[in-house]
């Protein structure tokens, strides 16, 4: 297996992953590693960083791929950055393996830290059907076959001639009734029924958009109060919400339900578009490494982001985001006492994380994270929303101000001054032009 070793033997700190922990470590760090001589190695098998909270936005054709990706090459000029997937760490041995795209192989790459940050991936259940059917929302280039999907259906319905067929290309159906799942759907029922608006064959009516939940209550991120008002707004967009209610399984177009605690057979749904946003896991990766982890398949770690097992700590190793089972010093974390898996907690962990690595590196005490969560907003579709924020006391929006609250937070949360201007002009020409109800390419 062919070695990544610098030429001039730089010590390297090696980051697994490009995402929003991995993005910001290398940003914090490239310069002063690199002015102490050593380098910053970034591993992901994405060229780009996704900004994941606006997916729905381009699912729903408000946002194009260019506003909510950032070039890891580009932006990370003073570190180095190599396309593949970290496969394996032998941490004993200060080395990982890499897959590299394609049939190109695997290499190995000599590290003196490692930072674990490859997130998570889209967690499954073993339904009968789910994984050749359903559509995820947590890459760019799901977000645009979706949005092409959404598109090419309705387009489709316009021309067929069979009731069937056309009722079931007009069914869009989603399970997942958290924040994601709340906002895709939302997003490309707005995106839906601007298209149906220049049809001349198909009828608002036709359309039917439902969403499938397990829980007797959607987003666990807001308060019941302001869940119920969602469930209420949503319904007064016709969309039907379906508590209590869980996907038994896929037969072609034909998605089987069942009513939830009994598992009682509910309703049967004819839909060519099931989009699943209803579970997430670690980045498996975890298991094919020497690193301690926990039942969930997170890396242990201690409040000051480095890696801990039962026998203390693990020299030179670090973690955080998604893939991190970091403690809440706050007590409003999960059952278990970590952090909720939520981009807030991850890009602040980042710097933390950058900075106390730097500061292990000159002797100098580490910071433990505590991060009081500053709220939640969430984004329905042009000038729909809800907002839960926690700044000074409590602030609960809906509607128009909780839709800028979310794209303000999110606008200016997203990494680099280009990706902040291209949102930024985005809102302008929201107030100017129509969505993009084409398919498109990503760019």
């Amino acid at each position: 297996m062919p070695s990544v070793n610098d030429p001039v033997n730089r010590p390297r700190i090696l980051v697994a992953g490009g995402g929003y922990v991995g993005l910001y470590v290398a940003l914090r760090l490239q310069k002063k590693v690199a002015a102490a001589g050593g380098i910053v190695t970034v591993v992901d098998p994405m060229p780009y960083m996704t900004y994941r909270p606006f997916l729905p936005e381009v699912a729903g054709g408000n946002l194009e791929g260019r506003h909510v990706t950032v070039p890891l090459h580009r932006t990370l000029r003073k570190a180095e950055f190599i396309q593949g997937s970290v496969v394996a760490v032998d941490h004993s041995g200060r080395r990982a393996t890499v897959q590299l795209p394609g049939n190109e192989g695997t290499i190995e790459v000599r590290y003196v830290d490692i930072v674990m940050a490859a997130g998570a991936t889209t967690r499954i259940f073993p339904i009968p059907g789910l994984a050749e059917k359903s559509v995820g929302i947590r890459t760019l280039e799901e977000a645009v076959a979706l949005r092409s999907q959404v598109l090419e259906r309705i387009e489709f319905a316009s021309t067929a001639v069979d009731p069937a067929m056309r009722e079931t290309a007009l069914t869009f159906v989603v399970v997942g009734g958290g924040i994601g799942g709340i906002e895709t759907l939302t997003e490309i029922e707005d995106l839906a029924r601007s298209a149906i608006v220049t049809s001349a064959s198909v009828k608002q009516e036709e359309a039917r958009f439902v969403l499938v939940e397990a829980m007797a209550r959607i987003m666990p991120e807001v308060t019941a109060e302001q869940a119920k008002w969602v469930v209420e707004h949503l319904r007064s967009r016709g969309i039907e919400v379906l508590l209590n209610t869980s996907l038994a399984s896929v037969e072609g177009s034909t998605l089987k339900l069942i009513s939830l605690p009994g598992r009682t057979p509910a309703q049967e749904l004819e839909a060519d578009t099931l989009i699943w946003t209803a579970g997430a896991q670690p980045n498996p990766v975890v298991r094919s490494t020497d690193l301690p982890f926990e039942p969930r398949g997170r890396v242990r770690v201690l409040p000051d982001l480095r890696v801990a097992g039962d026998e203390g700590i693990v020299e030179n190793a670090w973690a955080a985001g998604d893939i991190a089972a970091v403690p809440d010093l706050t007590g409003n974390g999960l059952p278990d006492g970590t952090c909720v898996p939520n981009a807030q907690h991850a890009l602040r962990q980042a710097k933390l994380l950058a900075r106390n690595l730097w500061a292990s590196r000159r002797g100098y005490p580490l910071q433990d994270y505590k991060h009081k969560n500053l709220g939640v907003v969430a984004g329905f579709g042009r000038w729909k929303g809800v907002a839960n924020i926690n700044l000074v006391g409590h602030i609960g929006l809906t509607g128009p101000l909780a839709w800028l609250t979310h794209r303000g937070y999110h606008g200016l949360a997203i990494p680099t001054m280009e990706s902040k201007a291209l949102v930024g002009l985005n809102l302008v020409s929201i107030l100017l032009a129509g969505r993009a109800t084409n398919a498109r390419r990503p760019r």
